[in-house]
């Protein structure tokens, strides 16, 4: 059974690489960087292997539910990796030339579900650092635009069904990104974000209480810098 149908874009059975045009940074894509039937694969262990959370995180003074389910892998207090996880990664460290010690997944299940106009910085030690961003499912579009001019239009980012991303260090100091919620029907996705973190330190730190009590089951932590 095919889970996404992409088969024009699996047909020529090679790469597609882009080197987006960005003052002051780099920005790369690697189209079919996993085949069709490994990023099916993937796409159906992840789902379901993976103990997928629904964190809440303060915004304006209110507690809110984030719009997706996430689960972070590695570092002191990340889960341990998997054999999915650490193959995926050898992939994209072998291709980047970079050592990545942690993994962000998010699971969008449907338009609904988005991420808001951030940069990825990281308080554990304070600097920025390449990400490697790796997609699987359906296709979602990933906005990009400068710090300096909001109002500028954004550059538009199919990410597609096992593409790869990799977003320079300098990329967070001058740029933001999104995934905005679409009214179309769609399937849902995993995003995998490979990242570079002292790993002595915690990313998220998770309360004791929750402050959302209706929302059993769900994991409370307060706002970290890498949504």
């Amino acid at each position: 059974m095919m889970l996404f149908d992409e088969t024009a874009l699996f047909d020529e059975g090679k790469k597609r690489f882009t080197n987006f045009d960005l003052p002051g940074t780099h920005l790369r894509l690697w189209e079919q960087f996993f085949d069709k039937s490994e990023s099916d694969n993937y796409f159906r262990v992840l789902k379901e292997t993976t103990p997928w959370q629904q964190r809440t995180r303060k915004m304006y003074d209110k507690w809110v539910l984030d719009p997706r389910l996430t689960a972070w892998y590695g570092g002191p207090n990340g889960l341990e990796w998997t054999p999915a996880l650490l193959a995926i990664k050898a992939r994209v460290e072998q291709e980047s030339g970079i050592a990545f010690n942690r993994v962000l997944l998010n699971f969008y299940r449907d338009g609904n579900d988005s991420v808001a106009w951030h940069s990825d910085t990281l308080p554990a030690d304070g600097k920025h650092h390449p990400i490697a961003s790796v997609t699987f499912g359906e296709t979602r579009v990933f906005k990009v635009r400068p710090k300096a001019n909001k109002k500028s239009p954004s550059l538009d980012i199919p990410l597609t069904h096992g593409s790869f991303l990799l977003m320079a260090a300098t990329m967070q100091d001058g740029y933001e990104h999104h995934i905005p919620k679409t009214s179309k029907p769609i399937g849902p996705r995993i995003n995998l974000t490979f990242r570079i973190s002292d790993s002595t330190k915690p990313v998220y730190y998770v309360n004791d209480t929750d402050p959302c009590p209706q929302n059993s089951g769900n994991t409370t932590s307060k706002p970290p810098s890498t949504p």
